[in-house]
C-alpha cells in the first residue's frame, strides 16, 4: 500500500512539475495557404500615394498551395464571373503567377498577359504582390492577410 501511495505521489509531482502550456504555432513565412485581400496601394515614384480598402461587398480570396494557385472573387450579380487558376513560383522577393484558365471575363482582360511577374513582399501574417514597370518602379499592389 505504501508503494502504491507513494508511486501515486510521484506521479503527482512529475505531472505537476510539467509545464501545462501548448505549443505556439508555427511560424509560417510561406506563400502557401488562404489569402484574403484587404487592400490596394497606387505608388508614384515608389512611395505609396493612395490607400483604397477592399470593399466588402465583392470579397477576393486567394489560395497558394503545392505549386498552384487559384483565386475568386465574389460579385454579387454573378459569382462565378470572376476567378482564375494557375500555377506559380516564388523567390525571397518575386511571384510569378501562369494564368492557366480563369472565367470568361477574366480571359478576355488577360488575353495578353497570361504570366504576371511581381515584386513579392512577404511576413507571416500579410503578404504583397507589387506590380513594376519596366525599370522596376512599383505602380500598384494588392495586399493581403493570411486567412489559415
Amino acid at each position: 500500500m505504501k508503494k502504491v501511495l507513494g508511486l501515486v505521489f510521484l506521479m503527482l509531482f512529475l505531472i505537476s512539475a510539467t509545464e501545462m502550456t501548448s505549443p505556439k504555432p508555427h511560424a509560417k513565412k510561406s506563400i502557401e495557404g488562404t489569402w484574403e485581400l484587404v487592400s490596394h496601394y497606387n505608388y508614384d515614384n515608389n512611395i505609396i500615394t493612395d490607400t483604397i480598402l477592399a470593399n466588402e461587398n465583392l470579397r477576393q480570396v486567394k489560395m497558394f498551395y503545392n505549386g498552384k494557385v487559384m483565386w475568386a472573387r465574389y460579385v454579387p450579380q454573378d459569382s462565378t464571373e470572376w476567378f482564375g487558376y494557375g500555377s506559380y513560383e516564388t523567390t525571397e522577393d518575386r511571384l510569378r503567377e501562369r494564368l492557366e484558365f480563369g472565367s470568361a471575363a477574366i480571359m478576355k482582360i488577360a488575353d495578353t498577359l497570361m504570366v504576371f511577374e511581381l515584386e513579392l513582399i512577404l511576413d507571416e501574417t500579410s503578404y504583397s504582390q507589387i506590380n513594376i514597370d519596366d525599370e522596376g518602379n512599383r505602380l500598384f499592389s494588392e495586399n493581403y492577410k493570411r486567412l489559415d
